[in-house]
């Protein structure tokens, strides 16, 4: 199976794991929500958003090298596992990750949007690109 068809297979699910990795090798799994970019038909593309201070952030910052695989919202993984690159996106690329994630979350995604505006720690959007 080709990365562009796994990368398709996602989309019938919530949430996917992202493995990122530390300094020592070791991967951290991560459930998180995606949303994939349907203009994007040659190089697959999903977006993530996170807190600017995360662990994960600071993983992916080191090393961009990730792995996602599809979940549950336990983390518990439910498909073969897809290597990728990640990378933290900035400008229009952000806000378009940001559109898609609004309205494949809606509405709970606007809810925890409102509860953010009250937080100090601001937000990125990654870019998960197949490999």
């Amino acid at each position: 199976m080709s990365t562009a068809s796994t990368f398709d297979a996602l989309q019938s699910n919530k949430y996917v794991s992202l493995e990122s990795f530390r300094k020592t090798g070791v991967g951290v799994r991560t459930p998180i929500w995606f949303a994939a970019d349907p203009a994007d038909a040659t190089r697959k593309t999903l977006y993530i958003y996170s807190t600017a201070d995360s662990g994960k952030a600071k993983r992916i910052r080191r090393n961009s090298r990730v792995r996602i695989a599809a979940c549950d919202i336990r983390g518990r993984v439910l498909g073969d596992w897809i290597e990728a690159r990640g990378e933290i996106v900035a400008g229009e690329e952000a806000r378009r990750g940001m559109r898609l994630l609004n309205a494949r979350y809606k509405p709970w995604k606007q809810l925890l949007d409102f509860f953010s505006k009250f937080s100090r720690r601001g937000r990125i959007v990654f870019a998960v690109r197949s490999v």
